[in-house]
């Protein structure tokens, strides 16, 4: 079992930046991909990033490429996502997950079988 919690979310304006982390305890972190998902409000729960174990393979959504930077430390059981130049649409409740997914699988959530309660991000215009 591996159980996930994320912290850093709150409320922020338009163009400011958050830090999102998610702490993994059990079993071994370092074997699993990590993604983080997010699901606004009325919507259904969408891809924003994935690292691969290792932290060599990196993907994100197009709607944040570029503004949000997903990074792991196997060390400390985390993986983080650095979220610049927010916008109100990526407000939303952000999701860790854990994984044996690799590849183009890893933007899909049943490559997932462990996911954190999520954390609550929102950006005011």
């Amino acid at each position: 079992q591996v159980q996930l919690a994320e912290s850093g979310g709150g409320l922020v304006q338009a163009g400011d930046s958050l830090r999102l982390s998610c702490a993994a305890s059990g079993r071994i972190f370092s074997t699993y991909a990590m993604g983080w998902f997010r699901q606004a409000l009325g919507k259904a729960r969408e891809f924003v990033a994935t690292i691969s174990r290792s932290g060599d393979d990196i993907d994100y959504a197009d709607s944040v490429k570029g503004r949000f930077t997903i990074s792991r430390n196997n060390a400390k059981n985390t993986v983080y996502l650095q979220m610049n130049s927010l916008k109100p649409e990526d407000t939303a409740v952000y999701y860790c997950a854990g994984g044996n997914g690799h590849g183009r699988n890893s933007r899909y959530e049943y490559s997932y079988g462990y996911w954190g309660q999520g954390t609550q991000v929102t950006v005011s215009s």
